[in-house]
């Protein structure tokens, strides 16, 4: 990777819920290298003892200046990442991390803070509400879960500061118990100041931004991150050409290739990250051209403008894509 990377050790590995691995991570040189300060909703890249590299959520409050949490899903259908984690990282680990970067952040402006975690999205969610907490802002806080055995953090929330703000939802459990989202966005749609916070599944995103977009939210007061997503890539998708503005090169891209994957045949390399269109590492301008947007980074604004797309998972509507590389 390109980035500046920092040195750390893993001082904690231990199982919290069903298949979920929470890591603390401490700097190897405290006093030549200190972890660098973050805010809530922040992300680390991580790369992996089997090469790869991943983006995890920190879940720790921003006030912890010695340390970061991450906590990760044992993921039946992995590409690789989550499987390292579990199997291939051990207490006393030494890993290369990146600095953290926040593409979810909180509003300051904000009101009221509404906080939905489904699932291991409840990583950054949980920094949020420490921060909140500790500035004794107001929020609420639900979290969607198949049952109590796969609650994440269940006891740590439980022990918390803010746990009366916390509102548990378990598939398994009695209707009473489960989040009723309409009535939650209905209940806050005219209040002023108002922000939404969501991370989770892809399924469960969608619920909630459809659901709050339905009921007239704006925009500007829905915020969210999904942590990973299906990459729709068909061997059936029409080919197009991609051309490097520096250079004049020309390449072909075709059906069931990425971008990247094409430019990389040709000596140009993009730095990717996730290769899921999550992440935002790849993030390239457009030239000239109409991108296929397939990312879930991107906001539809900047969908609408076509001048910037994420190569690791978009593509053309047009017959050349001319890019800022």
């Amino acid at each position: 990777m390109s980035r500046t990377m920092l040195q750390v050790r893993v001082t904690r590995k231990s199982m919290d819920a069903e298949d979920v691995a929470v890591l603390e991570l401490a700097s190897v040189d405290e006093e030549r290298q200190p972890l660098p300060a973050f805010s809530a909703g922040a992300h680390i890249d991580v790369q992996l003892p089997n090469g790869l590299v991943r983006q995890y959520s920190l879940c720790n409050s921003p006030a912890d200046s010695h340390r970061y949490q991450i906590g990760v899903l044992r993921d039946s259908a992995s590409r690789g990442g989550s499987t390292a984690v579990h199997d291939l990282i051990k207490e006393g680990t030494t890993l290369e991390i990146s600095s953290p970067r926040n593409h979810f952040p909180l509003a300051i402006e904000a009101s009221h803070s509404i906080l939905l975690a489904g699932g291991i999205g409840v990583t950054p969610i949980l920094s949020m509400a420490e921060r909140l907490s500790a500035i004794d802002a107001p929020f609420d806080f639900h979290y969607c879960t198949r049952s109590l055995q796969c609650t994440a953090f269940h006891s740590r929330i439980l022990a918390s500061a803010f746990a009366t703000r916390v509102s548990f939802h378990h598939d398994d459990g009695d209707e009473g118990q489960k989040l009723h989202l309409r009535e939650l966005l209905d209940s806050h749609r005219e209040a002023t100041g108002v922000h939404l916070y969501v991370c989770g599944p892809q399924g469960f995103l969608d619920w909630v931004i459809q659901s709050a977009e339905a009921a007239g939210w704006p925009a500007a007061q829905l915020h969210y991150e999904y942590f990973g997503a299906e990459v729709s890539k068909s061997n059936s998708d029409a080919e197009f050409e991609v051309q490097v503005s520096s250079s004049g090169l020309l390449v072909r891209v075709l059906g069931g290739q990425s971008v990247v994957e094409a430019l990389a045949q040709h000596g140009v390399q993009v730095e990717t990250s996730c290769e899921q269109g999550v992440c935002g590492t790849c993030v390239t301008r457009v030239l000239r051209g109409t991108p296929d947007h397939r990312d879930h980074y991107l906001t539809a604004q900047e969908h609408a403008a076509n001048n910037q797309f994420m190569p690791c998972c978009s593509r053309s509507k047009s017959p050349v894509l001319v890019l800022d590389l």
